[in-house]
Protein backbone atom coordinates (compact mmCIF):
# COMPACT_ATOMS: atom_id res chain seq x y z
CA UNK A 1 0.00 0.00 0.00
CA UNK A 2 1.14 3.53 -0.76
CA UNK A 3 0.69 5.76 2.26
CA UNK A 4 -0.11 9.45 2.01
CA UNK A 5 1.13 12.12 4.40
CA UNK A 6 -1.41 13.70 6.71
CA UNK A 7 -1.58 16.92 4.69
CA UNK A 8 -2.23 14.92 1.50
CA UNK A 9 -5.00 12.92 3.12
CA UNK A 10 -6.62 16.07 4.47
CA UNK A 11 -6.56 17.60 0.99
CA UNK A 12 -8.62 14.64 -0.25
CA UNK A 13 -11.05 14.93 2.65
CA UNK A 14 -11.48 18.62 1.92
CA UNK A 15 -12.36 17.83 -1.71
CA UNK A 16 -15.28 15.75 -0.41
CA UNK A 17 -16.53 18.46 1.96
CA UNK A 18 -15.07 17.01 5.15
CA UNK A 19 -13.98 19.90 7.38
CA UNK A 20 -10.25 20.01 8.13
CA UNK A 21 -8.24 22.60 10.10
CA UNK A 22 -7.02 25.60 8.14
CA UNK A 23 -3.36 25.17 7.29
CA UNK A 24 -0.63 24.25 4.82
CA UNK A 25 2.59 22.30 4.65
CA UNK A 26 5.98 23.98 5.16
CA UNK A 27 9.53 22.89 4.45
CA UNK A 28 11.36 25.69 6.30
CA UNK A 29 10.87 27.63 9.55
CA UNK A 30 10.27 30.78 7.50
CA UNK A 31 7.43 29.11 5.61
CA UNK A 32 5.97 27.91 8.91
CA UNK A 33 6.04 31.47 10.26
CA UNK A 34 4.30 32.81 7.14
CA UNK A 35 1.54 30.19 7.35
CA UNK A 36 0.96 30.94 11.03
CA UNK A 37 0.67 34.64 10.18
CA UNK A 38 -1.93 33.83 7.51
CA UNK A 39 -3.96 31.73 9.95
CA UNK A 40 -3.80 34.49 12.55
CA UNK A 41 -4.41 32.31 15.60
CA UNK A 42 -2.56 29.64 17.64
CA UNK A 43 -1.39 26.73 15.51
CA UNK A 44 -0.17 23.16 15.67
CA UNK A 45 3.12 22.27 13.97
CA UNK A 46 3.12 18.60 13.02
CA UNK A 47 5.88 16.43 11.53
CA UNK A 48 4.88 14.83 8.26
CA UNK A 49 6.15 11.31 8.73
CA UNK A 50 4.64 7.84 8.36
CA UNK A 51 5.03 6.96 12.01
CA UNK A 52 2.81 6.65 15.05
CA UNK A 53 3.41 8.48 18.31
CA UNK A 54 4.70 11.69 16.74
CA UNK A 55 3.92 13.70 19.85
CA UNK A 56 6.00 11.39 22.08
CA UNK A 57 9.14 12.11 20.05
CA UNK A 58 8.60 15.85 19.79
CA UNK A 59 7.02 15.73 16.35
CA UNK A 60 3.87 17.66 17.29
CA UNK A 61 4.11 21.06 19.01
CA UNK A 62 1.80 23.91 19.87
CA UNK A 63 2.62 27.48 18.89
CA UNK A 64 0.76 30.58 20.00
CA UNK A 65 2.61 33.04 17.72
CA UNK A 66 4.25 32.96 14.28
CA UNK A 67 7.68 33.14 15.91
CA UNK A 68 6.84 30.14 18.07
CA UNK A 69 5.64 28.32 14.94
CA UNK A 70 8.97 29.00 13.26
CA UNK A 71 10.83 27.75 16.33
CA UNK A 72 8.70 24.61 16.45
CA UNK A 73 9.36 23.93 12.78
CA UNK A 74 13.07 24.48 13.37
CA UNK A 75 13.00 21.84 16.11
CA UNK A 76 11.01 19.31 14.08
CA UNK A 77 12.55 19.62 10.61
CA UNK A 78 15.46 17.23 10.29
CA UNK A 79 14.23 15.16 13.21
CA UNK A 80 15.25 11.53 12.74
CA UNK A 81 12.81 9.02 14.15
CA UNK A 82 12.28 5.37 13.30
CA UNK A 83 14.37 5.63 10.15
CA UNK A 84 12.50 8.71 8.97
CA UNK A 85 14.00 12.17 8.51
CA UNK A 86 11.31 14.84 8.74
CA UNK A 87 11.42 17.14 5.72
CA UNK A 88 8.02 18.85 6.01
CA UNK A 89 5.68 20.06 8.74
CA UNK A 90 1.98 20.75 8.63
CA UNK A 91 1.10 24.10 10.17
CA UNK A 92 -2.60 24.27 10.98
CA UNK A 93 -4.96 26.05 13.33
CA UNK A 94 -5.49 24.72 16.82
CA UNK A 95 -9.02 23.48 17.38
CA UNK A 96 -10.86 23.24 20.68
CA UNK A 97 -11.78 19.55 20.92
CA UNK A 98 -14.79 18.81 23.11
CA UNK A 99 -14.96 15.11 22.17
CA UNK A 100 -12.87 12.66 20.15
CA UNK A 101 -14.44 10.16 17.76
CA UNK A 102 -13.16 7.68 15.17
CA UNK A 103 -14.25 7.01 11.58
CA UNK A 104 -12.65 4.61 9.12
CA UNK A 105 -13.03 2.65 5.92
CA UNK A 106 -10.80 -0.35 5.23
CA UNK A 107 -10.78 -3.16 2.69
CA UNK A 108 -11.74 -6.42 4.37
CA UNK A 109 -9.89 -9.02 2.29
CA UNK A 110 -11.69 -11.94 3.90
CA UNK A 111 -15.11 -10.54 3.10
CA UNK A 112 -13.90 -9.04 -0.20
CA UNK A 113 -15.75 -5.85 0.63
CA UNK A 114 -15.17 -2.41 2.16
CA UNK A 115 -15.72 -2.24 5.91
CA UNK A 116 -16.94 1.02 7.45
CA UNK A 117 -16.15 1.51 11.13
CA UNK A 118 -17.26 4.12 13.63
CA UNK A 119 -16.41 4.61 17.31
CA UNK A 120 -17.90 7.15 19.68
CA UNK A 121 -14.45 7.48 21.29
CA UNK A 122 -11.17 8.14 19.53
CA UNK A 123 -7.56 9.13 19.96
CA UNK A 124 -6.03 5.63 19.91
CA UNK A 125 -6.00 2.85 17.33
CA UNK A 126 -9.33 1.24 16.49
CA UNK A 127 -8.05 -2.11 17.82
CA UNK A 128 -7.41 -0.55 21.24
CA UNK A 129 -10.75 1.23 21.18
CA UNK A 130 -12.62 -1.98 20.35
CA UNK A 131 -10.85 -3.82 23.15
CA UNK A 132 -11.44 -1.16 25.78
CA UNK A 133 -14.91 -0.01 24.66
CA UNK A 134 -16.58 -2.76 22.57
CA UNK A 135 -20.01 -1.20 23.10
CA UNK A 136 -18.84 2.06 21.51
CA UNK A 137 -17.67 0.56 18.21
CA UNK A 138 -19.84 -0.40 15.24
CA UNK A 139 -18.94 -1.65 11.77
CA UNK A 140 -20.69 -2.77 8.60
CA UNK A 141 -19.68 -4.10 5.20
CA UNK A 142 -20.68 -2.11 2.14
CA UNK A 143 -22.06 -3.44 -1.13
CA UNK A 144 -19.57 -2.08 -3.64
CA UNK A 145 -22.27 -1.78 -6.30
CA UNK A 146 -24.53 0.54 -4.30
CA UNK A 147 -22.04 2.22 -1.97
CA UNK A 148 -22.69 3.44 1.55
CA UNK A 149 -26.20 4.84 1.90
CA UNK A 150 -27.12 7.64 4.33
CA UNK A 151 -29.50 5.47 6.34
CA UNK A 152 -26.82 2.76 6.71
CA UNK A 153 -24.30 5.29 7.99
CA UNK A 154 -26.79 6.81 10.46
CA UNK A 155 -27.70 3.35 11.74
CA UNK A 156 -24.01 2.60 12.30
CA UNK A 157 -23.68 5.73 14.43
CA UNK A 158 -26.91 4.93 16.31
CA UNK A 159 -25.46 1.60 17.44
CA UNK A 160 -22.80 3.46 19.45
CA UNK A 161 -25.44 5.40 21.41
CA UNK A 162 -25.41 8.69 19.48
CA UNK A 163 -28.68 10.21 18.32
CA UNK A 164 -30.23 13.43 17.13
CA UNK A 165 -28.50 16.02 14.97
CA UNK A 166 -25.07 14.63 15.73
CA UNK A 167 -26.14 11.22 14.43
CA UNK A 168 -27.27 12.85 11.19
CA UNK A 169 -24.04 14.82 10.77
CA UNK A 170 -21.83 11.84 11.54
CA UNK A 171 -23.78 9.70 9.07
CA UNK A 172 -23.15 12.27 6.37
CA UNK A 173 -19.46 12.40 7.23
CA UNK A 174 -19.15 8.60 7.00
CA UNK A 175 -20.65 8.69 3.51
CA UNK A 176 -18.17 11.39 2.52
CA UNK A 177 -15.27 9.36 3.92
CA UNK A 178 -16.46 6.28 2.05
CA UNK A 179 -16.59 8.32 -1.16
CA UNK A 180 -12.95 9.39 -0.61
CA UNK A 181 -11.88 5.78 -0.13
CA UNK A 182 -13.86 4.56 -3.14
CA UNK A 183 -12.73 7.34 -5.45
CA UNK A 184 -9.03 6.95 -4.65
CA UNK A 185 -9.15 3.15 -4.25
CA UNK A 186 -7.83 3.34 -0.70
CA UNK A 187 -6.97 0.24 1.26
CA UNK A 188 -7.61 2.32 4.37
CA UNK A 189 -8.99 5.81 5.04
CA UNK A 190 -9.21 6.76 8.71
CA UNK A 191 -9.97 9.95 10.64
CA UNK A 192 -8.60 9.68 14.16
CA UNK A 193 -9.34 11.71 16.05
CA UNK A 194 -12.49 13.00 14.45
CA UNK A 195 -12.97 16.07 16.60
CA UNK A 196 -16.29 17.39 17.82
CA UNK A 197 -15.67 21.01 18.71
CA UNK A 198 -17.34 23.02 21.44
CA UNK A 199 -19.60 24.69 18.87
CA UNK A 200 -20.77 21.36 17.45
CA UNK A 201 -18.57 21.12 14.32
CA UNK A 202 -16.98 17.89 13.11
CA UNK A 203 -13.32 18.37 12.12
CA UNK A 204 -10.77 15.83 10.88
CA UNK A 205 -7.99 16.52 13.35
CA UNK A 206 -5.78 13.76 11.94
CA UNK A 207 -6.10 11.22 9.18
CA UNK A 208 -4.41 8.25 7.54
CA UNK A 209 -4.93 7.24 3.91
CA UNK A 210 -3.24 4.38 2.08
CA UNK A 211 -3.85 3.68 -1.60
CA UNK A 212 -3.83 0.23 -3.17
CA UNK A 213 -0.50 -0.43 -4.90
CA UNK A 214 -2.19 -1.57 -8.07
CA UNK A 215 -4.36 1.55 -8.28
CA UNK A 216 -1.60 4.14 -7.97
CA UNK A 217 -1.15 4.48 -11.75
CA UNK A 218 -4.75 5.68 -12.02
CA UNK A 219 -4.16 8.52 -9.54
CA UNK A 220 -1.15 10.41 -10.80
CA UNK A 221 -2.48 13.56 -9.10
CA UNK A 222 -1.50 12.05 -5.75
CA UNK A 223 2.17 12.28 -6.66
CA UNK A 224 3.03 8.82 -5.32
CA UNK A 225 6.52 7.93 -6.53
CA UNK A 226 6.58 4.39 -5.14
CA UNK A 227 3.53 2.19 -4.60
CA UNK A 228 4.77 0.68 -1.35
CA UNK A 229 3.78 1.37 2.25
CA UNK A 230 7.02 2.26 3.99
CA UNK A 231 7.34 3.73 7.46
CA UNK A 232 10.12 5.96 6.09
CA UNK A 233 11.04 7.62 2.79
CA UNK A 234 12.31 5.11 0.21
CA UNK A 235 16.06 4.81 -0.22
CA UNK A 236 17.80 5.58 -3.51
CA UNK A 237 18.10 1.86 -4.26
CA UNK A 238 14.42 1.28 -3.44
CA UNK A 239 13.52 3.97 -5.97
CA UNK A 240 15.77 2.35 -8.58
CA UNK A 241 14.27 -1.07 -7.86
CA UNK A 242 10.72 0.25 -8.05
CA UNK A 243 11.42 1.82 -11.43
CA UNK A 244 12.56 -1.59 -12.65
CA UNK A 245 9.33 -3.16 -11.40
CA UNK A 246 7.14 -0.36 -12.76
CA UNK A 247 8.75 -0.65 -16.19
CA UNK A 248 8.47 -4.43 -16.52
CA UNK A 249 5.15 -6.16 -15.88
CA UNK A 250 6.61 -9.68 -16.19
CA UNK A 251 6.75 -11.29 -12.77
CA UNK A 252 7.29 -9.52 -9.46
CA UNK A 253 10.32 -7.70 -8.11
CA UNK A 254 9.82 -6.57 -4.53
CA UNK A 255 12.84 -4.87 -2.96
CA UNK A 256 13.28 -3.60 0.59
CA UNK A 257 16.61 -2.26 1.78
CA UNK A 258 17.03 -3.41 5.36
CA UNK A 259 20.37 -1.74 6.16
CA UNK A 260 22.55 1.14 5.03
CA UNK A 261 26.08 2.32 5.79
CA UNK A 262 27.35 -0.99 7.10
CA UNK A 263 30.86 -2.38 6.85
CA UNK A 264 32.35 -5.68 5.75
CA UNK A 265 32.44 -8.29 8.44
CA UNK A 266 29.32 -7.08 10.26
CA UNK A 267 27.34 -10.13 9.19
CA UNK A 268 25.03 -8.62 6.57
CA UNK A 269 23.72 -10.92 3.85
CA UNK A 270 22.05 -9.97 0.60
CA UNK A 271 18.80 -11.92 0.69
CA UNK A 272 17.06 -12.81 -2.56
CA UNK A 273 13.88 -14.85 -2.29
CA UNK A 274 11.30 -16.17 -4.72
CA UNK A 275 7.73 -16.57 -3.49
CA UNK A 276 6.28 -15.13 -0.29
CA UNK A 277 6.09 -18.15 2.03
CA UNK A 278 9.30 -19.74 0.82
CA UNK A 279 11.11 -16.43 1.09
CA UNK A 280 10.01 -15.96 4.68
CA UNK A 281 11.18 -19.45 5.64
CA UNK A 282 14.48 -18.89 3.88
CA UNK A 283 14.95 -15.51 5.54
CA UNK A 284 14.39 -17.11 8.93
CA UNK A 285 16.99 -19.73 8.09
CA UNK A 286 19.59 -17.00 7.49
CA UNK A 287 18.67 -15.26 10.73
CA UNK A 288 19.01 -18.51 12.65
CA UNK A 289 22.62 -18.66 11.47
CA UNK A 290 23.22 -15.35 13.25
CA UNK A 291 23.31 -13.10 10.18
CA UNK A 292 21.49 -9.86 9.43
CA UNK A 293 19.68 -8.94 6.22
CA UNK A 294 20.93 -6.14 4.02
CA UNK A 295 17.94 -6.67 1.72
CA UNK A 296 14.66 -8.50 1.52
CA UNK A 297 13.93 -9.22 -2.13
CA UNK A 298 11.31 -11.32 -3.86
CA UNK A 299 11.45 -12.12 -7.58
CA UNK A 300 8.54 -14.45 -8.25
CA UNK A 301 5.65 -14.98 -10.62
CA UNK A 302 7.89 -16.19 -13.43
CA UNK A 303 10.09 -13.12 -13.94
CA UNK A 304 12.37 -13.02 -16.97
CA UNK A 305 16.09 -13.60 -16.52
CA UNK A 306 16.68 -9.89 -17.12
CA UNK A 307 14.55 -8.95 -14.11
CA UNK A 308 16.41 -11.37 -11.84
CA UNK A 309 19.68 -9.93 -13.18
CA UNK A 310 18.63 -6.39 -12.34
CA UNK A 311 17.48 -7.49 -8.88
CA UNK A 312 20.84 -9.11 -8.20
CA UNK A 313 22.76 -6.05 -9.38
CA UNK A 314 20.77 -3.81 -7.05
CA UNK A 315 21.28 -6.19 -4.13
CA UNK A 316 25.03 -6.12 -4.75
CA UNK A 317 24.93 -2.31 -4.71
CA UNK A 318 23.64 -2.16 -1.12
CA UNK A 319 27.15 -2.34 0.33
CA UNK A 320 29.88 -4.77 1.43
CA UNK A 321 27.71 -7.79 2.19
CA UNK A 322 29.38 -10.89 3.61
CA UNK A 323 27.34 -13.31 1.54
CA UNK A 324 24.50 -13.68 -0.97
CA UNK A 325 21.63 -16.06 -0.24
CA UNK A 326 18.94 -16.95 -2.75
CA UNK A 327 16.10 -19.27 -1.78
CA UNK A 328 12.38 -19.39 -2.38
CA UNK A 329 9.46 -21.77 -2.42
CA UNK A 330 11.23 -24.66 -4.14
CA UNK A 331 8.11 -25.55 -6.13
CA UNK A 332 8.08 -22.81 -8.78
CA UNK A 333 6.57 -23.78 -12.12
CA UNK A 334 9.01 -21.70 -14.13
CA UNK A 335 12.16 -23.22 -15.58
CA UNK A 336 14.70 -22.28 -12.97
CA UNK A 337 17.53 -21.79 -15.40
CA UNK A 338 16.06 -18.40 -16.29
CA UNK A 339 16.76 -17.12 -12.78
CA UNK A 340 20.13 -18.89 -12.83
CA UNK A 341 21.11 -17.02 -15.98
CA UNK A 342 20.17 -13.69 -14.41
CA UNK A 343 22.28 -14.42 -11.34
CA UNK A 344 25.16 -15.75 -13.46
CA UNK A 345 25.36 -12.56 -15.50
CA UNK A 346 25.11 -10.30 -12.44
CA UNK A 347 27.76 -12.20 -10.47
CA UNK A 348 30.08 -12.38 -13.45
CA UNK A 349 29.86 -8.66 -14.19
CA UNK A 350 30.35 -7.75 -10.54
CA UNK A 351 33.16 -10.30 -10.16
CA UNK A 352 31.45 -11.36 -6.96
CA UNK A 353 33.95 -11.74 -4.13
CA UNK A 354 31.65 -13.02 -1.35
CA UNK A 355 30.15 -16.52 -1.14
CA UNK A 356 26.78 -17.18 -2.73
CA UNK A 357 24.41 -20.03 -1.98
CA UNK A 358 21.42 -20.24 -4.30
CA UNK A 359 18.52 -22.65 -3.91
CA UNK A 360 16.51 -22.79 -7.13
CA UNK A 361 14.01 -25.58 -6.70
CA UNK A 362 11.49 -26.36 -9.40
CA UNK A 363 11.37 -27.17 -13.10
CA UNK A 364 14.75 -27.78 -14.73
CA UNK A 365 16.53 -27.28 -11.41
CA UNK A 366 19.42 -29.52 -12.56
CA UNK A 367 20.25 -27.16 -15.41
CA UNK A 368 19.89 -24.16 -13.07
CA UNK A 369 22.44 -25.58 -10.65
CA UNK A 370 24.77 -26.43 -13.54
CA UNK A 371 24.69 -22.82 -14.74
CA UNK A 372 25.26 -21.38 -11.27
CA UNK A 373 28.20 -23.61 -10.44
CA UNK A 374 29.80 -22.84 -13.78
CA UNK A 375 30.63 -19.48 -12.18
CA UNK A 376 33.28 -21.15 -10.04
CA UNK A 377 36.69 -20.30 -11.44
CA UNK A 378 35.26 -17.31 -13.32
CA UNK A 379 34.78 -15.07 -10.26
CA UNK A 380 36.73 -14.72 -7.00
CA UNK A 381 33.93 -16.11 -4.81
CA UNK A 382 32.55 -19.59 -4.30
CA UNK A 383 29.03 -20.27 -5.59
CA UNK A 384 26.93 -23.29 -4.63
CA UNK A 385 23.59 -24.23 -6.18
CA UNK A 386 20.91 -26.36 -4.53
CA UNK A 387 17.53 -27.85 -5.39
CA UNK A 388 14.09 -28.21 -3.83
CA UNK A 389 15.03 -31.21 -1.70
CA UNK A 390 17.75 -29.18 0.01
CA UNK A 391 16.14 -27.38 2.93
CA UNK A 392 16.56 -23.63 3.52
CA UNK A 393 18.25 -24.41 6.84
CA UNK A 394 20.78 -26.69 5.17
CA UNK A 395 21.50 -24.08 2.50
CA UNK A 396 21.84 -21.30 5.08
CA UNK A 397 24.26 -23.54 6.98
CA UNK A 398 26.34 -23.95 3.83
CA UNK A 399 26.42 -20.18 3.40
CA UNK A 400 27.66 -19.79 6.95
CA UNK A 401 30.42 -22.32 6.33
CA UNK A 402 31.50 -20.57 3.13
CA UNK A 403 31.49 -17.16 4.81
CA UNK A 404 33.65 -18.42 7.65
CA UNK A 405 36.06 -20.01 5.19
CA UNK A 406 36.20 -16.81 3.15
CA UNK A 407 36.91 -14.73 6.25
CA UNK A 408 39.83 -16.99 7.16
CA UNK A 409 41.27 -16.71 3.66
CA UNK A 410 40.91 -12.91 3.67
CA UNK A 411 42.68 -12.64 6.99
CA UNK A 412 45.54 -14.57 5.47
CA UNK A 413 45.53 -12.63 2.18
CA UNK A 414 44.78 -9.13 3.52
CA UNK A 415 41.93 -6.73 2.89
CA UNK A 416 39.48 -7.25 0.08
CA UNK A 417 38.82 -4.93 -2.82
CA UNK A 418 35.19 -3.90 -3.45
CA UNK A 419 35.73 -2.26 -6.82
CA UNK A 420 33.30 -3.85 -9.24
CA UNK A 421 34.54 -4.96 -12.64
CA UNK A 422 32.13 -5.41 -15.50
CA UNK A 423 32.35 -7.28 -18.74
CA UNK A 424 32.60 -5.21 -21.89
CA UNK A 425 30.22 -5.48 -24.80
CA UNK A 426 31.88 -6.39 -28.09
CA UNK A 427 32.86 -3.56 -30.39
CA UNK A 428 33.72 -5.08 -33.72
CA UNK A 429 32.96 -4.19 -37.35
CA UNK A 430 31.10 -7.47 -37.71
CA UNK A 431 28.72 -6.96 -34.77
CA UNK A 432 24.99 -7.45 -35.21
CA UNK A 433 22.59 -6.06 -32.59
CA UNK A 434 18.97 -5.35 -31.76
CA UNK A 435 17.08 -3.68 -28.90
CA UNK A 436 14.80 -5.38 -26.39
CA UNK A 437 11.59 -4.42 -24.64
CA UNK A 438 13.24 -2.96 -21.51
CA UNK A 439 15.84 -0.89 -23.36
CA UNK A 440 18.47 -3.62 -23.45
CA UNK A 441 20.68 -4.45 -26.40
CA UNK A 442 21.61 -7.90 -27.68
CA UNK A 443 24.84 -7.94 -29.64
CA UNK A 444 26.56 -10.71 -31.57
CA UNK A 445 30.15 -10.59 -32.74
CA UNK A 446 29.75 -12.46 -36.00
CA UNK A 447 33.50 -12.94 -36.32
CA UNK A 448 33.26 -15.12 -33.19
CA UNK A 449 29.86 -16.60 -34.01
CA UNK A 450 31.16 -17.93 -37.32
CA UNK A 451 33.56 -20.17 -35.39
CA UNK A 452 30.85 -21.56 -33.07
CA UNK A 453 30.05 -25.20 -33.61
CA UNK A 454 27.10 -25.58 -31.25
CA UNK A 455 24.97 -22.63 -32.39
CA UNK A 456 23.45 -22.90 -28.93
CA UNK A 457 21.78 -19.50 -29.16
CA UNK A 458 19.40 -20.79 -31.82
CA UNK A 459 18.38 -23.82 -29.79
CA UNK A 460 18.16 -21.98 -26.47
CA UNK A 461 16.04 -19.07 -27.72
CA UNK A 462 12.65 -19.84 -26.22
CA UNK A 463 10.82 -17.37 -28.46
CA UNK A 464 12.47 -18.78 -31.64
CA UNK A 465 13.21 -15.34 -33.04
CA UNK A 466 16.71 -16.21 -34.25
CA UNK A 467 17.94 -17.90 -37.40
CA UNK A 468 21.32 -18.45 -39.02
CA UNK A 469 22.42 -16.34 -41.96
CA UNK A 470 24.48 -17.63 -44.87
CA UNK A 471 27.65 -17.32 -42.78
CA UNK A 472 26.16 -19.41 -39.99
CA UNK A 473 25.70 -16.46 -37.62
CA UNK A 474 22.57 -15.57 -35.61
CA UNK A 475 20.23 -12.89 -36.96
CA UNK A 476 16.60 -12.00 -36.32
CA UNK A 477 13.89 -13.77 -38.26
CA UNK A 478 11.31 -11.15 -37.23
CA UNK A 479 11.19 -7.37 -37.48
CA UNK A 480 13.25 -5.42 -34.89
CA UNK A 481 10.10 -3.46 -34.01
CA UNK A 482 8.43 -6.69 -32.93
CA UNK A 483 11.42 -7.52 -30.74
CA UNK A 484 11.04 -4.20 -28.91
CA UNK A 485 7.38 -4.99 -28.33
CA UNK A 486 8.37 -8.03 -26.30
CA UNK A 487 9.03 -10.87 -28.72
CA UNK A 488 12.48 -11.21 -27.15
CA UNK A 489 11.87 -12.46 -23.61
CA UNK A 490 15.34 -11.38 -22.44
CA UNK A 491 16.13 -14.95 -21.38
CA UNK A 492 19.89 -14.14 -21.51
CA UNK A 493 20.67 -17.43 -23.25
CA UNK A 494 22.43 -15.57 -26.03
CA UNK A 495 25.04 -14.43 -23.49
CA UNK A 496 25.12 -17.01 -20.71
CA UNK A 497 24.56 -20.19 -22.71
CA UNK A 498 26.72 -18.78 -25.48
CA UNK A 499 29.57 -18.32 -23.00
CA UNK A 500 29.13 -21.72 -21.37
CA UNK A 501 28.29 -23.90 -24.36
CA UNK A 502 29.17 -21.84 -27.43
CA UNK A 503 31.96 -19.62 -28.70
CA UNK A 504 31.13 -16.60 -26.53
CA UNK A 505 30.15 -14.19 -29.28
CA UNK A 506 26.89 -12.99 -27.68
CA UNK A 507 26.47 -10.18 -25.19
CA UNK A 508 23.44 -8.51 -23.60
CA UNK A 509 23.47 -5.00 -22.15
CA UNK A 510 20.66 -4.31 -19.67
CA UNK A 511 20.64 -0.75 -18.32
CA UNK A 512 19.47 -0.01 -14.78
CA UNK A 513 18.52 3.65 -14.56
CA UNK A 514 20.20 5.37 -11.63
CA UNK A 515 22.56 2.53 -10.73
Amino acid sequence: MARLHEYQGKALLKQFKVTVPQGRVAATPEEARAIAEEIGKPVMVKAQAWITGRASVGGIRKADTPDEAAAAAQAILGLKVKGFTVEQVLVEEQIAIARELYAGVIVDDRAQAPLVMFASVGGTGIEDIAKAHPDKVASAHVDIEFGLQDYQARDLVRKTGIGGTLQRDLGGLLVQLYDVARTYEARAAEINPLALTADGKLVAADCRVTVDDYAVFRHKDLGIAIAREYDRPPTALEKIAYDVEAGDYRGTFYFIQMAEDFEAGQGYVGFHGAGGGGSMMSMDAVLRQGYKLATFVDTSGNPPASKVYRAAKIILATGPIDGYFGSGSGVASQEQFYSARGLFKAFLEAQLDVPAVIRLGGNAEDKAVEILEALNGRIPAKVEGYKKDDSPDFCAGRLNTLIQEARSKRQEAGSRNYELRTTQSPNHPTTYSFETVTGGTVTYDHAICATCESKVCIEACGMKILALNEAGCPVLNIAPADVKKGRCSECLACEVDCLLYGAGGGHVTLPIAGL
